[in-house]
């Protein structure tokens, strides 16, 4: 599989909806995610991310102007002891809750599906990330409609072991713009991941549409450590 840009691959994209990238970086010392979210109605545009625990949670940026919170207000990142679990929707807490009683992250995804969002079908992405004992590996979820027909639900399941310095995967909910919202197709795209957090998180927020652009999360997990830094980035301030 080819190495991409990770910039060139959002700078050509106008609408990639919802995206996580997780891999290592460069230098191989740290374990990297990060997730955006971006917008065309208001009620998707008014949102911020803070911080919530070790995690972090979508919030209205003005509460007076919010429609329908039930698939624009979630967690999208939870710790649980050595798992990082980033996700695009409340299944998040799915993850958790079911990686708690001691199933896998794919088991504990069996009871959902693609978000109920007709036309769009909006697929469902997560992931989740194991920094242990020096050690470092994660898996990564699609669960879409079946070529927009919500009658039949697709699920797909990667898993990474080893993580190249240097590597990531990136996995978004659309193929581009347009109406219905076309889903993400094939396996989650080889990209470059740098070792600088600032640097990577500046060039992730920079090359996404400025118009439809949100909100952006950045990690970097010291796999020796298990300690990790983390940016914020809002549209909204």
């Amino acid at each position: 599989m080819k190495l991409l840009s990770i910039e060139k691959e959002l700078k050509e994209n106008a609408y990639p909806g919802r995206g996580i990238i997780i891999g290592r970086s460069a230098d191989g010392k740290s374990a990297v995610t990060a997730y955006f979210i971006m917008g065309r109605s208001e009620n998707s545009r008014n949102r911020v991310f803070v911080e919530e625990g070790e995690g972090i949670r979508t919030q209205a940026f003005d509460p007076s102007k919010m429609e329908d919170p039930s698939l624009i207000i979630y967690a999208p990142v939870r710790v649980l002891g050595e798992q990082t679990i980033v996700t695009n929707g409340d299944q998040t807490d799915t993850i958790y809750d079911g990686m708690s009683r001691g199933e896998t992250f794919e088991q504990s995804l069996r009871i959902r599906e693609f978000e109920p969002d007709a036309p769009n079908y909006t697929p469902r992405i997560s992931g989740v990330m194991t920094v242990k004992d020096g050690t470092y590996e994660y898996a990564m979820s699609i669960l879409k409609s079946n070529s927009g027909n919500p009658k039949q639900c697709n699920r797909y399941t990667y898993s990474y072991q080893g993580c190249v310095p240097g590597e990531g995967r990136f996995i978004h909910t659309y193929m581009h713009d347009g109406n219905p919202l076309p889903s993400f197709e094939g396996e989650p795209k080889l990209v470059e991941i740098s070792d600088d957090m600032e640097a990577f998180t500046d060039l992730l927020w920079n090359s996404l549409n400025e118009d439809n652009k949100v909100s952006l999360f950045v990690r970097y997990i010291d796999i020796a450590t298990g300690t990790y830094r983390t940016a914020i980035k809002n549209k909204n301030q």
